[in-house]
């Protein structure tokens, strides 16, 4: 680094450790999605409807870490900025601080145990001179001083401490993480975490830790306990024998009246629940929190007994809204608003819970495999207005898919055409697919009440099938390990699927040798959590497998399924020429009034512009990501697999501007200002959807 910028640097950080406690402002964006509100809105106004076409690349920074030969990493965080530092995590999941004016580096970390995160930003809190940044890799929680990027030793072991401690349950697996910022509530910092999707999957508790020991402070039991309420929606000692029902997706917290708002996870396994007859209370739920104590306030459990993966994808929002009284009289409301997978909006009463619009309780007939106990119904929020189609049938069908006769033939065999369709032996085709509608990017919400969302509408399409007698034995072969382990998301043909978020393992000798895969198998990477409870012996097998060595060798299980069925894998529908078989969009991005309930507008997010180019109307793409909302009517969005970054009008949804990023920006955009200058920062790590993955920070301002 030169001297001068040296120089730089070090009088930034003199001026911060001298400086007051630091005051929030419009000029800074010191949480995940800009707030405790997760509101994704910024009140700067720099930037314009006017002068947005103007915007020029400020600088960039190359965080590192990318896998540039296979394109199988990601960043998907979503950069806070406090006093002038930019905070971000690269590919390979290392903290950095950077000058925000400018990207000189301040400090990176050197984390070695990432274990296959994908971290979505940081988490800072500060007390006087005392300043922290806290990040979840692996299985631990890390802290560092944020202004010299050194472990803060006093908390937990060295700066760190274990996330699997207190989640066990006999027969789990080891996989824990806490890869979405987390919330602070005074001198607590309160986690949740992502856990396994399969049987063997960890308790799912949230968790409040004191921000300097790391000590734990309070502990709310996702699956109750014996003698808790919601015990009695789950069979008898379940906390011993189900997981899952986890925080992973974040939370919001309103400060004011310390109530922090968690949405909850699936139990697992995913797509069979027999084992857990009920409709298993605290899974599936926004939950009201006591922040300091982590008792209950209230809760709405949006899935009951899910069997679907249908578990809210992000944290909610909170804002204000009008609603007419009893006396039809308006008024504002404190609101909590949370979006779904299915393409729905519930908004409740931030301090009672009361649904703020209509809920029916909807009855669904249909069966379920021979052990599954359906919920005899769901809720179903007659407004807002969904922003997601809700069926699918062989009428849904793109006007040029390819293969229309043999597409219309296996669709006419399969489950589908409604919400809720239990898993069977047949195909069953859900729509939105199983990761959205919604997605983890989630919503932005302005002070207006309104709500903008990017969505995803492609049909996936799954089955139940029997596990063979002979997988629960004793003695179990490679390719059986590699069914019961693998199959789910690479493909029983070894071939993944076909947006790429799981690679084909089909000659795969090309790329890795076994002796890497065998390393790679307990560590994780990217979408790959860690098969932490596979043997040595077992492990082995699947390599043997997956590099068709010729072996027919049995090894001894070391654990045997419980479950009778697994899923025949998250088949997102392409055709043949690697379009989505459904008639567009195939993304969106809508603004719902959530004072009214209706929506106001929604376009196509992304496009395919080979499609473009022959006529074909812009079609929208799969997207990961979420938008920035701002005081001056602009809404910036990336997200989409074409690596652009977009700035709509918020008011019509008219594009106002764009550019390429030099990989795609799954990611949500930030925005601050430094004297008097307003910035926009987007991670552009790329690596999902086939694209290429990159390490790059792309920060735009007026010239």
């Amino acid at each position: 680094m030169k001297i001068a910028t040296l120089l730089a640097v070090s009088a930034l950080v003199t001026l911060i450790i001298s400086a007051p406690n630091f005051i929030e402002s419009n000029e800074s964006w010191p949480e995940y999605n800009g707030d405790g509100a997760r509101s994704h809105y910024s009140a700067l106004t720099q930037i314009n409807a006017q002068n947005v076409s103007q915007l020029k690349v400020a600088w960039t920074y190359a965080s590192g870490g990318a896998d540039t030969v296979f394109h199988r990493t990601q960043m998907q965080c979503n950069p806070i900025i406090v006093d002038g530092i930019l905070y971000g995590v690269s590919a390979n999941t290392q903290v950095f601080a950077l000058d925000a004016a400018n990207g000189n580096p301040i400090w990176k970390s050197k984390i070695t145990e990432t274990e296959g995160t994908t971290s979505r930003g940081v988490t800072y809190w500060r007390e006087g001179q005392e300043k922290t940044i806290f990040i979840g890799a692996g299985k631990w929680l890390y802290a560092f001083d944020a202004l010299r990027g050194k472990p803060v030793a006093t908390f937990g072991q060295n700066g760190r401490i274990n996330l699997k401690e207190g989640l066990e349950r006999p027969g789990a697996d080891e996989y824990v993480s806490a890869n979405t910022p987390n919330v602070i509530y005074k001198n607590l910092l309160i986690v949740g975490v992502r856990v396994s999707e399969s049987e063997t999957a960890l308790l799912g508790d949230i968790r409040a830790y004191d921000v300097r020991t790391g000590k734990k402070v309070w502990a709310f039991h996702t699956i109750p306990q014996m003698g808790e309420v919601g015990a009695n929606t789950w069979p008898a000692n379940s906390r011993q024998n189900i997981g899952g029902a986890n925080a992973w997706a974040g939370m919001a917290i309103d400060r004011e009246r310390g109530i922090v708002y968690a949405p909850t996870g699936s139990a697992a396994f995913d797509f069979f629940g027999g084992n857990r007859k009920g409709d298993n209370l605290f899974a599936n739920c926004l939950l009201a929190l006591d922040a300091k104590t982590g008792k209950r306030i209230w809760h709405y459990q949006l899935v009951r007994h899910d069997i679907w993966d249908r578990d809210p994808p992000a944290p909610p929002n909170l804002l204000t809204v009008t609603h007419k009284d009893l006396d039809g009289r308006p008024r504002k409301v404190d609101a909590v608003a949370q979006i779904t997978k299915q393409g729905y909006i519930f908004v409740f009463d931030r301090v009672t819970g009361k649904p703020l619009f209509p809920i029916e309780d909807r009855k669904f007939t249909y069966d379920g495999v021979i052990g599954e106990y359906p919920a005899a119904s769901q809720p179903i929020p007659v407004k807002p207005t969904y922003f997601s189609r809700q069926s699918f049938t062989e009428k849904d069908l793109n006007s040029f898919v390819a293969d229309r006769d043999s597409l219309v033939s296996l669709i006419r065999k399969a489950r589908t055409g409604s919400a809720y369709i239990p898993i069977g032996k047949e195909t069953t085709i859900f729509f939105p697919g199983t990761d959205g509608g919604g997605q983890w990017g989630g919503a932005a919400a302005d002070p207006e009440g309104i709500l903008y969302v990017p969505s995803k509408e492609i049909p996936v399409y799954t089955s139940l099938v029997a596990k063979k007698q002979e997988t629960r034995s004793r003695f179990v072969t490679g390719a059986q390990l590699y069914k019961q382990n693998c199959a789910a998301c690479h493909g029983e043909d070894r071939r993944g699927n076909h947006d790429g978020s799981y690679p084909s393992l089909v000659n795969i000798n090309k790329r890795l040798t076994a002796d890497a895969v065998d390393k790679l198998i307990p560590k994780g990477r990217a979408m790959m959590p860690p098969m932490t409870h596979l043997s040595t012996a077992e492990r082995k097998a699947i390599v043997d497998f997956v590099f068709q060595k010729e072996s027919d060798t049995q090894v001894i299980s070391s654990k045997s399924g419980a479950l009778p069925y697994q899923h025949t894998g998250y088949n997102r529908w392409y055709d043949r020429n690697g379009y989505p078989i459904s008639q567009p969009p195939w993304g969106t991005l809508t603004a719902t009034d959530l004072n009214t309930g209706e929506r106001l507008w929604q376009v196509p997010l992304g496009e395919y512009p080979e499609l473009t180019a022959k006529g074909v109307p812009i079609t929208g793409t799969d997207n990961y990501g979420g938008p920035l909302v701002t005081a001056s009517g602009l809404l910036f969005i990336a997200a989409t697999r074409d690596e652009k970054l977009r700035v709509f009008d918020k008011k019509t949804g008219n594009l106002l501007w764009q550019t390429q990023l030099p990989a795609a920006g799954y990611a949500s955009p930030s925005t601050y200002s430094i004297a008097g200058k307003q910035y926009v920062v987007i991670a552009c790590g790329g690596g999902k959807l086939k694209t290429k993955s990159g390490d790059k920070y792309v920060v735009f301002a007026l010239p």
